[in-house]
């Protein structure tokens, strides 16, 4: 996992390497527009043979001084540049004032504090916005840029070349770098080039469309420390803990999953298959008396106890040997349920808080080789994961939700999210206004602090939260995007890829991360056609690529 960066932390690592004398804010200006003409080029490399022209939009800040970087070295390849200025220069920042100065000793500034009109650019191969960059905290004015903003990204998809490549410096002007969201208008980019690392707006909500494709440009700064990480690759250090290098079935943990009524049990079924293809050494689907043999008939590997009421499934988890437990795919939610719900929150409750420190990664094995907390009266690290009927459950009683606990994560999509944490959801799809602006990392986190329990907020920018503050966006989004996803049952089976990982001992927000990325990977290696009982399928292709 990489950091991902919101605008306050990038301007923080900037400025704390400046005041270490690492580098001067000019020295950034000028790698920054360096890496910004590297893109460009690297990215459409026929535009050279063009005619060469370009128009490039500067704002009063230091995307600005950015800009105008881009417009000098551009000119000193010998394009026609055409720069434009918005605002006072005497009151530009010190470096960008700068640039803006070299710019004029080159070539003509045009300022600009109404319409830029369409027929000034249109002739060009390149606009290159340099406006306002992540510092952008109010709606672009309606004039600024009329003729070159667009309401949707649908409505601004380019004809071939009937316009020129719009290039975004660091993020479109008129997104908020925080959150994804336009602040009203918002330019549309072919090509966002950014630095040093992605910021929470490339990725999370509306971002992707409006950024087009993406460059990341090192500028020479430190690694950042970012409070969120990205999953853009395996989330764990060389897939630690996914193989399977010794030991027998009990030392991979056993997962418990319930299921539903009569004719209801497919999604749990889909659960289970995950549980056990992800490498759970056993899984069990609890399931009511009148559905045994209508689950008997569709499984093999995956064992089968009838489980009558509450009682019943107490009594079932006597065995210690149970370790992960899962409910909520095609469960129900009737008084039935609810009191299976209570049953479950129960078992795990008290579980060894100390295998499930914060970052601990799989804890070791016992030396016999069975799973954590399975001998009697040792400490039982069961852990919970709750999906669908659970948290309309959830939801709905207050009692129940009040004993949520560190070793549970609830994994709802949007409309769930809203159901558990209305106040929340609320505060989250405010219209945005001002920026920075209230993500869905921010909805995740302070959802995961209320209930106590590691958050998974599905959707093609997943965000896993914990409740220490730790975050991570698994983004299906760019050269990484699944949209076959988008099919019943997918969420399913994600249910199952956590719970098998906690039952061989992944610690809750470890699991989370793990599932969600493999999940899409999944998605990724099956492609056009995917149905949900595809994804476990496709797990040992994925881990044969990992080097498992």
């Amino acid at each position: 996992m990489t950091a991902i960066l919101t605008a306050a932390e990038m301007r923080a690592l900037e400025q704390e390497a400046i005041a270490r004398g690492e580098v001067t804010g000019l020295e950034l200006m000028e790698r920054a527009g360096r890496g910004g003409v590297e893109a460009i080029l690297a990215e459409w490399p026929e535009i050279e043979q063009g005619a060469r022209r370009a128009v490039v939009l500067c704002g009063p800040g230091n995307n600005g001084g950015d800009g105008f970087v881009v417009a000098r070295l551009l000119k000193e390849r010998g394009w026609e540049v055409e720069a434009f200025l918005y605002g006072d220069p005497d009151r530009l920042p010190p470096d960008a004032r700068v640039n803006h100065d070299r710019w004029c000793r080159l070539g003509r500034l045009r300022p600009f504090s109404g319409t830029l009109r369409a027929k000034d650019p249109s002739r060009s191969d390149l606009i290159i916005d340099a406006l306002f960059g992540t510092g952008l905290a109010r709606p672009l004015d309606d004039d600024l840029v009329a003729g070159l903003t667009a309401p949707t990204p649908e409505a601004d998809m380019r004809d071939g070349r009937s316009r020129p490549w719009m290039v975004a410096v660091d993020i479109p002007s008129g997104l908020d770098s925080d959150s994804g969201q336009p602040i009203g208008r918002c330019l549309r980019a072919d090509l966002t080039v950014t630095f040093h690392s992605l910021k929470h707006g490339h990725v999370l909500s509306d971002g992707p469309s409006w950024c087009g494709r993406i460059a990341v440009k090192d500028i020479g700064l430190p690694a950042a420390a970012g409070s969120t990480r990205t999953l853009d690759a395996p989330p764990l250090d060389g897939a630690f803990g996914l193989a399977k290098r010794t030991g027998h079935k009990y030392s991979h943990g056993h997962a418990l999953i319930l299921s539903g009524r009569p004719g209801r049990g497919g999604a749990a079924r889909m659960t289970a298959r995950g549980a056990l293809r992800i490498g759970a050494g056993l899984v069990t689907l609890a399931v009511p008396p009148g559905a045994l043999q209508e689950n008997a008939a569709r499984l093999d590997a995956i064992m089968l106890r009838s489980v009558k009421d509450a009682e019943a499934l107490t009594d079932l988890l006597s065995d210690p040997r149970f370790n992960a437990l899962a409910a909520g795919p095609g469960l129900g939610t009737s008084d039935r349920e609810a009191a299976l719900l209570s049953a479950l929150l129960d078992a795990s409750r008290g579980a060894g808080e100390a295998s499930f420190r914060p970052g601990a990664g799989r804890p070791a094995l016992p030396a016999d080789g069975s799973p954590p907390g399975s001998h009697p009266g040792a400490a039982r690290p069961r852990a919970l994961v709750l999906d669908a009927d659970a948290l309309t459950l959830l939801s709905k009683d207050e009692a129940l939700r009040a004993r949520l606990h560190g070793h549970c994560v609830l994994t709802p999509h949007e409309g769930e999210f809203a159901r558990l944490f209305p106040a929340i959801a609320e505060r989250w799809h405010e219209p945005p206004l001002r920026g920075p602006t209230y993500s869905k990392v921010d909805a995740a986190r302070d959802a995961a602090r209320e209930s106590g329990a590691t958050v998974l907020l599905k959707g093609p920018d997943t965000v896993i939260a914990s409740p220490d503050g730790r975050a991570a966006i698994n983004a299906a989004v760019y050269d990484r995007a699944a949209p076959w996803l988008a099919t019943a049952g997918s969420g399913d089976v994600l249910a199952g890829f956590i719970a098998g990982l906690l039952a061989r001992g992944f610690a809750p927000f470890d699991a989370a991360c793990t599932a969600a990325w493999l999940h899409v990977e999944c998605a990724r290696s099956f492609g056009p056609g995917l149905i949900a009982e595809d994804l476990p399928e496709e797990l040992p292709k994925v881990f044969r690529a990992l080097g498992l």
